[in-house]
C-alpha cells in the first residue's frame, strides 16, 4: 500500500490502528433517496456534529454547498450514482464522479457502491475495480460500500462475500 493511501486512511479512521474505533458520518442518502428526514437542510444538522466524527461521507454537491471550506475534516466522496428509490432496482449505479474531481474537492477517498448477487453485479464490480486502479494511480483510497442483492438474505454468508469481493 503506498504512503499515500495509507495516510489518507490513518486520518479518516484515525483509531482502527489502535483498535478504538472510528467515526465517520454518512450523510450521502440523498442522491438516491433525496431528502430525508433530519437532512432535510444538511447544514444545520452536519455542522453541529462536525466536533464528534473523524470524517464525513457525502456527495459533491453537499460537499460544495454544506461544508465549511476551511474543514479540516477528511472528505470521503460518493462517487457512483445513477439511481433514485423510485427505480426498483438500485442497483443499477455507475462510476459517475471522475478521481480528477474528487483530487480537486480535495477528497481523502472515494466510496463506491457494489451489488453482490443483484441484477447488476457485473457492472458495479468492473466500475469498482476500474475506479481503484485509476484511484491508486493518484494514492486516493477507494472504500467499497457493499450491498447484497434484494432476493438474497442479509446474512453472514453473503454480507461476508461482498465485503471480502470489496
Amino acid at each position: 500500500m503506498s504512503w499515500g493511501i495509507r495516510n489518507r486512511l490513518d486520518r479518516i479512521l484515525p483509531g482502527l490502528p489502535d483498535g478504538k474505533g472510528s467515526v465517520m458520518f454518512a450523510i450521502d442518502h440523498g442522491y438516491f433517496m433525496g431528502p430525508t428526514t433530519g437532512l432535510e437542510n444538511p447544514q444545520e444538522t452536519v455542522l453541529p456534529l462536525l466536533p464528534y466524527a473523524d470524517s464525513l461521507m457525502l456527495t459533491r454537491g453537499i460537499l460544495q454547498y454544506c461544508i465549511p471550506k476551511r474543514t479540516n475534516m477528511p472528505i470521503v466522496l460518493r462517487v457512483s450514482s445513477g439511481n433514485s428509490i423510485l427505480n426498483d432496482d438500485l442497483s443499477n449505479e455507475e462510476w459517475c464522479v471522475s478521481i480528477d474531481d474528487a483530487i480537486r474537492l480535495n477528497a481523502s477517498a472515494a466510496a463506491f457502491s457494489i451489488y453482490v448477487g443483484a441484477e447488476h453485479e457485473h457492472q458495479s464490480i468492473v466500475d469498482f475495480s476500474k475506479l481503484v486502479n485509476k484511484a491508486h494511480r493518484y494514492g486516493i483510497p477507494v472504500l467499497a460500500v457493499t450491498a447484497v442483492g434484494k432476493e438474497m438474505n442479509r446474512d453472514l454468508r453473503y454480507l461476508s462475500l461482498a465485503s471480502r469481493m470489496a
